[in-house]
């Protein structure tokens, strides 16, 4: 174990999940595991549970995390799980390996499906394989033994994986102390990674995205842009007016509900007097 104490504004909850798939909007959570840092508070709180997922696990998700149909079937759903969670997550921050990407979305995705609006607009974000990638590009795996070294034996169990990146953020910041990061163009940012979670939530963030899918951006000039489709790097307001049943498509379709919101609070605001 890393002898680390993270320098915390507030309260850090790693989490992994486990789903029947990886389409964050038609996939389900089938396992979650949460460990929630707490400012001055030495011992962290952790939460696991399994989830009755509703629908049937695919077989290639089950060639990697070994959860069956049969091992979920009386559990509980995330309709009763779900305010527990949301409830030990509270205000935190969030942190976990890929995160970003697929496990901060399907989750928001679960807690629309109940009604419960769990807002990212406050919270930072930190996904150690974002670190990783940009100092080290390689895996769960191998960034346990590059940063801890020892041998990760019980990959894609949620609560293991969990655990695992909290070692890696830890050995993550003890290797990269001091170490600037010097980006494709020879800029260089003076000591991104360090003991300080809102200094990496700035290096990670990526100002331009607006939405955790990354369906939609900011272009130079603040504009909101298309980052997919035939519309790709066209304003949303200009495609509205041109062409407003591009709305109503994005709202029938499998889109995630924050870029649902974002689309929907530009057109209403375009129908304005």
């Amino acid at each position: 174990m890393i002898d680390l104490h993270f320098n915390l504004e507030r309260d850090l909850v790693f989490f992994d999940i486990e789903s029947t798939g990886l389409n964050i909007l038609k996939d389900r959570i089938l396992q979650i595991a949460l460990i929630k840092y707490t400012k001055d508070i030495p011992t962290p709180t952790e939460l696991t549970m399994l989830i009755n997922p509703g629908v049937p696990i695919s077989e290639e998700a089950y060639s990697i995390h070994g959860i069956s149909n049969e091992m979920v079937r009386n559990k509980p759903t995330f309709a009763q799980v779900g305010p527990e969670i949301f409830a030990f997550i509270g205000d935190a921050d969030l942190a976990g390996y890929n995160s970003d990407r697929f496990d901060v979305p399907m989750l928001l995705e679960e807690f629309h499906r109940i009604g419960l609006d769990f807002d990212l607009s406050k919270r930072k974000l930190i996904d150690m394989q974002k670190i990783f990638y940009k100092m080290e590009p390689r895996t769960l795996k191998a960034a346990y033994k590059l940063y801890c070294n020892e041998n990760l034996d019980d990959a894609h169990d949620a609560l293991a994986d969990t655990r695992a990146t909290v070692e890696v953020l830890k050995g993550q910041i003890q290797m990269y102390d001091g170490v600037d990061y010097v980006d494709g163009d020879g800029n260089v940012t003076k000591s991104p990674i360090t003991n300080d979670i809102s200094a990496i939530a700035h290096f990670l963030k990526d100002d331009a995205a607006l939405d955790v899918t990354q369906r939609l951006k900011l272009n130079t000039k603040g504009e909101v842009i298309f980052n997919f489709g035939k519309y790709a790097g066209q304003s949303v307001a200009e495609t509205f007016i041109n062409e407003p049943s591009y709305y109503h498509w994005i709202m029938e379709k499998d889109f995630s509900a924050q870029v649902k919101q974002i689309v929907s609070k530009i057109f209403n605001e375009m129908r304005k007097p």
